[in-house]
């Protein structure tokens, strides 16, 4: 993938080893935010985490199964958006995505899903896009559900988080209602 402009102050990039720096700060200073959704949060406890995080979304980029892009919101690093391993044979892919606690709350993350989603179903010509994302995670449930994604189901005790194990809610996307939304 390359830069792609969403608007006059946000901009998707793919994530550079020179980014580590930032990500591991942008993760750190959310970490209490980020620990509450993401189990991966405690893992990062160091700048080469970050980097090792780099190196395996390029290495998965470069084998044409996905990518992971940066949310740069006016040069500062805000959050982090990408398409999980894209299923080539069945023109699918699902998209995570998470923010720094000072960047939520102000339309980021629809706009830069809006656009990956844009990405997938037309540039790509995909068939599919999912999104899930914990049921009590109202904030990351309110992406797809702001563009007329459509709730296919529960998924029971998908994921394990600090707290115990979490209930995912799946969303999806067709390409041909994607169109109609357009």
């Amino acid at each position: 993938m390359f830069a792609y402009k969403v608007d006059e102050d946000i901009e998707l990039r793919p994530l550079s080893l020179e980014h580590a720096g930032a990500l591991f700060n942008l993760t750190d200073r959310s970490r209490e935010r980020l620990r509450e959704w993401l189990p991966w949060v405690d893992q990062i406890v160091e700048q080469q985490h970050s980097v090792n995080f780099i190196k395996n979304s390029l290495k998965q980029g470069s084998e044409n199964g996905g990518f992971t892009a940066g949310i740069w919101v006016k040069d500062e690093l805000a959050g982090v958006i990408g398409f999980h391993e894209i299923d080539w044979n069945n023109r699918s892919v699902s998209i995570g995505y998470w923010l720094g606690k000072n960047h939520e709350g102000q339309g980021l993350m629809s706009s830069a899903c809006r656009a990956l989603v844009d990405y997938a179903l037309i540039e790509l010509d995909l068939n599919r896009v999912e999104i899930r994302c914990a049921t009590g995670n109202h904030k990351s449930r309110g992406i797809p559900e702001r563009l007329g994604f459509v709730l296919e189901g529960i998924v029971r005790e998908a994921e394990k988080l600090p707290q115990g194990y979490v209930n995912h809610a799946v969303y999806g996307m067709l390409q041909s209602e994607w169109k109609l939304l357009r």
